[in-house]
């Protein structure tokens, strides 16, 4: 008689990790994960960015006089974050608003996108300049015409070298500097009424 034998029953397969939690993010080994923890500035940033983001939708539906001629009332929200958090917080607002805005206008990657982040770029870096100011003499009246006026600057520049290659584009540069100068005192005295609220 031979004796018989059996062979040991298959392993089962293993069981998937679980899926993984709000703010968790998987690293692509059972049960190990990568905690992203939101911080009380990333929730204050959102929702700055959130209104901003709403003023932009609602000022693309404004009629204008001429392209690019806009109130550009999104900048009183990076006013008032630029007052009470700083520039890093501001810049991502303003960011922010560039970008979700165009996306949810349609104009994400359309030459209008990058003519808004140049202005907001160049806006940025005239608001780091004047974050530097000694605020007892300037304000948040002088911080709105130094960005407007780099706003524009930023986009006709871009639409000179991009756009409109030559020189005529500079033929508008007295609209759009009166439009900066009156927007942005406009906003800017918005913003500093608002910025005496109690938070």
């Amino acid at each position: 008689m031979t004796a018989s034998t059996t062979k040991p029953p298959p392993e089962a397969p293993a069981a998937p990790p679980p899926p993984p939690r709000g703010g968790e993010k998987f690293l692509g080994r059972p049960g190990e994960f990568l905690e992203l923890k939101v911080t009380d500035t990333d929730r204050r940033i959102a929702r700055y960015a959130a209104a901003a983001i709403a003023l932009t939708v609602a000022e693309a539906a404004l009629p204008s006089p001429l392209p690019g001629v806009k109130p550009g009332l999104a900048n009183i929200v990076v006013l008032i974050v630029l007052w009470r958090h700083g520039w890093r917080e501001a810049a991502w607002v303003s960011l922010l608003r560039v970008v979700a805005g165009s996306l949810l206008v349609g104009q994400f990657l359309a030459p209008g996108f990058f003519l808004g982040l140049t202005g907001a770029l160049a806006s940025l870096a005239a608001l780091a300049l004047a974050a530097r100011l000694p605020r007892r003499w300037f304000g948040p009246v002088t911080a709105s015409v130094l960005a407007a006026f780099a706003h524009i600057g930023g986009q006709l520049l871009l639409a000179r070298l991009w756009l409109v290659p030559h020189d005529g584009v500079f033929y508008l540069v007295p609209v759009f500097g009166t439009s900066a100068l009156v927007f942005g005192i406009v906003n800017g005295l918005i913003a500093a009424r608002l910025l005496k609220e109690p938070t």
